[in-house]
Parts: C-alpha cells; structure tokens; sequence
C-alpha cells in the first residue's frame, strides 16, 4: 500500500513537471531570443544564442522610448493595484461585519460586475471618461482599472472577512477602538494571504491589458509596455530581436512580484480552498 502511494505521488509529481515545461517553454523561447540577432532567430529558433549579450536589450530599452513606457505601466499598475485594494478591503468590511437593510443586495449589485466582461461596456465608458475630462491620461486607465477589479476583489475578500471570528471585532470594540481602527489595526494584518491573492490576479491583468491603453490613449509618452510594443513592428520588416527583448524586460516585473507574494498567494488560495 505505501509503495503505490509513493508510485501514485511519483506519478502526479511528473505529470506536473511536464505540464509546468510545457507552459514554460514559449517563454524560456522568448527570454532566449533576446539574446541574438533577427538572422539567428529564424535559423536556429530552439537553439542557445552564440554568445550572451545585453545589447539588444539596452537598445530596445532606448529605442522608441521604452524606457517610458515602462514607467506609465509601473504607474498605472501601482496605482490601481493601491485602489484596488484600499476600496474593495473597506467595501468587503462593510458588508461582511455590519448589518442593514438592503445589505445583500448591494453585495449581489457589486459582484455582479462577474457575470459580465467590462469590455461590453466600453461605449457608456469612454462617454464617460470623455465627459470627464480625463481622456488620453494615465488617470483614466487608472479608474478604469479599479471600477473593473472591484467585483472580484469583493467577493474574494467579503469570504476572508467572514472567516475570521467576530469576537476580534468585539474585543476591540469594548477597547475604544473605531470602525476605521478595527480595520487597519486588526482586520488588514489577518488578511495578508487575501490581499496578496488579490494583488497578483489584478497586477496580471492591469500589467498585460492591450486594450483600454488602446482606446484611451493617443499621446504617444502616456503609452504603456502593451500598447507600446507596436513600436517595434515597422511598416515593412520587423525587429525580433529588439522585439523579444523588450518582451522579456516587460516579464521581469511580473515574475518578481509573484516570488515576493508567493507564499502569501499560495496561502489564500489554500485557505480560500478550505474555507
């Protein structure tokens, strides 16, 4: 019996590792790329480049103006990402800790922004962004962003707030402490492993979205890595090389920011699991 337990473990352990190559490969292609020329990149594509050079990624990070495009990306995703948060924590706190009429109906009203993709809104929210002034400006991506994560933030985070024992709440209560310092103090500290889980979904999505840059954003220096990328896809030939450089500087951000929050993340997903 413990021999086909180890056998079945032994299984799964490979069939993991395989389905983790698989996903891995096209990106370990990419990251490889970057190190050689357009001419080495279609005569030897699965190959080792001859020798390991950062130029092409200093040029792609000079060449039409990446290094600013890099920038409005750190600035929208930091932002939203801060918005993000901050809302849809308060908002989950309110609803799972506090009783009042029509409370679960608000909760439905909030949440029901997952049934429907934001995208099949974006006439009523361009009007919008237009009539506000905020068109063509990291400002609107940024509103965009967080009005779009709410929904799923919410409702991951509304679960976390109901699973923790409310005589915390009780206690402090009974200290002195107010609403807004029961919150900070006592509920955000608890929360880590959801707020980290909240943080990596979101940061993917702001970090890699093409399209809202694409609909609101004419200005050239307000462009972000997505939107930006065009660049390197001339009228009449492409730059691969510079190419698949800027597309590796442009993982970098993400692939450091899951391996700070990855316990947290692995942490909420489990307990969410549980839960």
């Amino acid at each position: 019996m413990l021999k086909l337990k180890v056998v079945q473990k032994s299984v799964v352990a490979l069939l993991l590792l395989l389905w983790a190559c698989i996903n891995l490969f096209p990106v370990g292609i990419m990251l490889v790329s970057g190190f050689k020329d357009t001419r080495e990149i279609f005569q030897n594509p699965f190959g080792l480049p001859q020798s390991w050079s950062l130029e092409n990624h200093l040029e792609a990070w000079t060449q039409a103006n990446f290094a600013g495009y890099f920038t409005n990306s750190v600035v929208v995703t930091v932002f939203s990402i801060v918005s993000i948060i901050f809302v849809s924590s308060m908002g989950a706190f309110v609803i799972a800790r506090f009783r009042f009429p029509g409370r679960r109906l608000i909760y439905l009203f909030l949440i029901s922004g997952l049934a429907l993709p934001v995208r099949l809104a974006i006439i009523p929210i361009f009007l919008i962004v237009r009539d506000l002034g905020i068109q063509d400006t990291l400002f609107s991506l940024v509103v965009v962003y967080t009005a779009g994560g709410i929904a799923f933030s919410m409702f991951l985070l509304t679960n976390f707030f109901r699973s923790i024992p409310g005589d915390f709440h009780d206690s402090a209560r009974i200290d002195g402490a107010g609403d807004f310092r029961i919150y900070r103090s006592i509920y955000l500290p608890l929360l880590r492993p959801a707020l980290a889980t909240v943080a990596v979904f979101n940061f993917i999505n702001v970090w890699n979205d093409f399209f809202f840059p694409l609909i609101f954003i004419n200005d050239e220096s307000k462009m972000t890595i997505p939107l930006g990328i065009q660049s390197f896809f001339g009228e009449y030939t492409v730059r691969w090389d510079l190419l698949f450089s800027a597309l590796s500087i442009s993982v970098i951000p993400m692939i450091l920011f899951f391996i700070l929050l990855s316990r947290q993340f692995i942490s909420g997903l489990t307990e969410g699991a549980i839960k």
